[in-house]
């Protein structure tokens, strides 16, 4: 029986692959909740062969066993909040979606993961659709980049201004919540990302400075657990997405002032520590 007079924490769970590298995936998740005061779990979904230049293999982990992690954490700590990012195949994604399912965790935040930062393809072509249609509608939050938002609408995304209306397009009816990624987008020297919240259907506009720097390597899986970690620490969903905005623009600006790898190297996930 736990001892009530003792604390407790803010337990966030990352399901996704590992990247030994150490700049995206769970280890950039686990460094994310770490930085934001919660305990981080594990659920390792892939070992991929990566560093900062590219990747070379993914070798996925069975997925019964990934079921069989999820699990292990939940039964015995349980989650707060859960961050899922890389899911390869249609198999696992269903698989994630039981599993969770019996928990009724309200707090999941989805990055649906499609292309590394060096461009290399990390999902199975043929899982869009279920990811779109089976577990996208089952988390409270997505956070596509604008790449990943158009496979999902399948259409392109002009400029900033068709923004608004891409991410309500998104938010499958009022479903989900959106907060689509405006980086890739070299319209502006400003990084103007949307976050419709599909809660209350109100859009709001997070702004940030565009950076001259190669260190972006694990900048939406830091995001996205970001926004877990403020969620899993009791934040209403528009000052989660707003906290966790400011904390991966500190991020990118303290990482821009370090060389590491040879390609794009990763932001400073301890930027508010040391």
């Amino acid at each position: 029986m736990a001892d009530l007079k003792k604390k407790t924490y803010h337990r966030a769970l990352s399901i996704a692959g590992s990247d030994p590298s150490g700049g995206a995936g769970l280890q950039a998740d686990l460094k994310t909740f770490s930085a934001l005061r919660c305990y981080g779990m594990t659920a390792v979904v892939a070992v991929v062969d990566e560093n900062t230049v590219g990747v070379t293999g993914v070798h996925p982990i069975p997925v019964d066993f990934v079921k069989g992690q999820i699990r292990s954490c939940l039964d015995d700590i349980g989650a707060d909040a859960i961050k899922i990012g890389m899911l390869h195949s249609s198999e696992l994604i269903i698989a994630v979606h039981d599993t969770l399912a019996p928990y009724n965790i309200k707090n999941i935040v989805l990055d649906p993961v499609m292309v590394a930062t060096s461009g290399d393809p990390l999902l199975q072509a043929e899982a869009v659709e279920t990811l779109r249609s089976v577990l996208i509608p089952a988390v409270r939050v997505i956070t596509p980049n604008i790449p990943e938002a158009e496979i999902l609408l399948g259409e392109k995304i002009t400029g900033s201004d068709a923004l608004p209306d891409a991410a309500r397009e998104l938010s499958q009816g009022g479903h989900v919540s959106v907060l689509l990624k405006a980086g890739h987008l070299d319209d502006s020297n400003v990084v103007a990302d949307v976050f419709y919240n599909a809660e209350t259907g109100r859009t709001s506009i997070h702004r940030s400075s565009r950076l001259a720097t190669v260190n972006t390597h694990g900048t939406g899986c830091t995001l996205s657990s970001a926004v877990a970690a403020y969620l899993a620490r009791g934040l209403d969903l528009d000052t989660a997405v707003a906290a966790a905005k400011a904390y991966i623009s500190g991020a990118i600006s303290s990482g821009a002032n370090y060389t590491i790898g040879h390609g794009h190297g990763p932001v400073n996930h301890f930027h508010n520590l040391w």
